[in-house]
């Protein structure tokens, strides 16, 4: 019983899609497949972890009545990457998948479709609203890095999005940093604050294109669904208060720094070389006209450079995590950066001129 004949492909591009987000382990076996459905002409791909679902769709050259099977999805990656180009037939004999190419052969185990688990959409308000992809790929790839990775704090390993009137607004924070940015929407929506996961985020970055097409985004109180060419995704929320990110971003700081982003970049790598492997801190001393860049570490090893800023404020000697400096100037373009400071116990607010819905907050540390 044939299932699908179709290029290479049309089923390898399609099957990628979504088994970015399957576990290698799971207690059930069932998870590390991927939901095959062919209904007419149409053809679909659905994975899930349980927190998210991706369903990536296809249009077939020939219809047919309706199947479907699960089957293990990085095996059948796997053959797929493997097998040259040419028409590939997927088919059913005794409970399981036949894989023909040319001369090539595989079977592999199923499960019963009717056990794959999926996520029910909710019932209850949704405000929905569009971005073009490369406009919502561009802000993710702001504030994402910020983002914590398996703090215990589970709030903070996910991404804030907040709807109101004409604006959202995407936060991201692991406690010693937090990166801002804002977009203006075509429809103004009632305030809605949810916090998608990390997984969601990351998975959400690499599959959109970057293109003027649209993402169509729907919020609930307890899922975010991203639809966009021929993918859906669908993400339970992080079920959490998130801090209260006005009140950490500084409004009153009066000295600032405007140095090129480049110079400053390079200058932190060739100091970070040097940097305690365990704290990673660099001093930054100003004064007048000029920053130096201090490192050291436990060997007594030490790096300095200097550089020529535009900086007229008062001497300050303040430490960072170089880390969190490199990760916002890897991260966001800009010719200029400009550093407000208040006093070497206060946090920084960096800012790029040429992203003017962008802030970027780091504490300072002791060193």
């Amino acid at each position: 019983m044939i299932l699908v004949k179709a290029k290479r492909d049309e089923l390898l591009a399609p099957l990628s899609a979504v088994s970015g987000i399957i576990e290698r382990r799971h207690t059930l076996p069932i998870l590390s497949n991927v939901l095959i459905e062919k209904s007419g002409d149409a053809l679909s791909f659905l994975a899930t972890d349980i927190e998210i679902q991706i369903v990536s769709r296809s249009a077939l050259e020939q219809s047919g009545e309706p199947r479907s099977v699960t089957v293990g999805a990085r095996k059948l990656v796997e053959i797929l990457r493997a097998l040259p180009d040419g028409e590939v037939t997927l088919s059913m004999q005794d409970k399981r998948l036949q894989v023909k190419s040319g001369r090539s052969r595989f079977t592999l185990q199923t499960l019963p479709a009717e056990d794959f688990p999926r996520l029910s959409r909710p019932a209850g308000d949704v405000s929905k609203f569009s971005l073009p992809q490369k406009a919502l790929r561009k802000l993710l790839a702001l504030v994402q890095y910020a983002m914590a990775q398996q703090d215990i704090r589970y709030y903070l390993n996910g991404l804030l999005l907040v709807v109101e009137d004409k604006q959202l607004k995407l936060v991201a924070t692991d406690g010693h940093r937090l990166a801002y940015c804002s977009t203006q929407l075509d429809a103004e929506l009632p305030r809605q604050e949810v916090i998608v996961p990390r997984k969601t985020i990351l998975e959400l970055s690499k599959l959109m294109a970057d293109s003027d097409d649209p993402v169509n985004i729907e919020i609930s109180a307890t899922q975010a669904a991203f639809s966009f060419g021929k993918i859906e995704l669908v993400s339970k929320l992080v079920d959490g208060k998130f801090p209260d990110y006005t009140r950490v971003i500084p409004k009153d700081h009066k000295n600032t720094v405007v140095i090129d982003r480049e110079l400053l970049r390079q200058a932190l790598s060739r100091a970070a070389i040097l940097s305690n492997e365990k704290f990673r801190g660099v001093r930054w001393v100003l004064a007048d006209g000029v920053l130096k860049i201090v490192s050291s570490n436990a060997e007594q090893e030490e790096a300095n450079e200097e550089l020529e800023v535009k900086y007229a404020g008062a001497a300050l000697d303040i430490g960072f995590n170089v880390t969190y400096l490199l990760d916002v100037l890897n991260n966001v373009a800009g010719g200029e950066i400009e550093v407000s400071f208040g006093d070497a116990a206060s946090s920084a607010l960096i800012h790029f001129p040429a992203e003017k819905d962008f802030k970027y907050v780091v504490m300072p540390m002791r060193i």
